[in-house]
């Protein structure tokens, strides 16, 4: 399923910038957790609350949880690639 253009080019400005963070090389680790739920949110994925800081995602079928960074703001680069891998595991590439 290839929605390169579907969806990305109805994204903003802000979150097709977040999309080419992620699949930036090499990894950043200066991504806001906020403005990766908000792309996840402009691509029309399902976000819900787990447990402590755990966030559940489901978009186009494919599921994953991720942990919420605590208490910076900042996203580290493991969890930068594993959101590269679920993004594309969905479709979703810059």
């Amino acid at each position: 399923m290839v929605l390169q253009c579907g969806i990305v080019c109805a994204l903003n400005n802000r979150h097709r910038n977040t999309l080419a963070e992620i699949y930036k090389n090499p990894v950043p680790a200066s991504i806001k957790w906020a403005d990766i739920e908000a792309l996840l949110s402009a691509l029309g994925a399902e976000i819900s609350e787990g447990s402590g800081s755990r966030v559940r995602i489901a978009l186009h079928g494919v599921r994953a949880v991720f942990h919420r960074p605590h208490p910076q703001p900042t996203t580290d680069k493991g969890a930068v690639k594993s959101m590269r891998r679920f993004l594309t595991e969905a479709g979703i590439k810059p």
